[in-house]
């Protein structure tokens, strides 16, 4: 059963994806944060395709702000070299705090645009 946090980001989740969708020319990137690890991929909504992706997994020696910085700067990494210079930020029903802010500063300090 779920409870009332995991209903509450849902409610979040679903009301900011009916706003935001990622095209071909500004795809969307998708935060996935649990309590270990942090995920992220960008996606076209129009061919519901993931285009890139990047983890957390094999980081655990470093704290996690650090690793989400880093997954930040290797989404950011591997988007720039598929052509991706232009994104939409999907926090995922998230506050804009904490790992998902530091993957979404790592993403811009490795050259993204949001």
């Amino acid at each position: 059963m779920s409870t009332k946090k995991e209903l509450r980001r849902l409610k979040i989740k679903y009301r900011v994806r009916n706003k935001i969708s990622g095209t071909a020319s500004r795809p969307r990137l998708s935060v996935f944060r649990s309590n270990k690890q942090i995920y992220a991929q960008i996606i076209n909504d129009e061919t519901a395709s993931t285009l890139v992706s990047a983890s957390s997994l094999g980081m655990e020696a470093m704290p996690k702000k650090e690793q989400a910085a880093k997954v930040g700067a290797v989404i950011a990494e591997k988007a720039l070299a598929a052509g991706i210079e232009t994104v939409v930020f999907d926090r995922n029903g998230y506050l804009y705090h904490g790992r998902v802010k530091e993957l979404a500063d790592g993403a811009r300090k490795g050259g993204l645009k949001f």
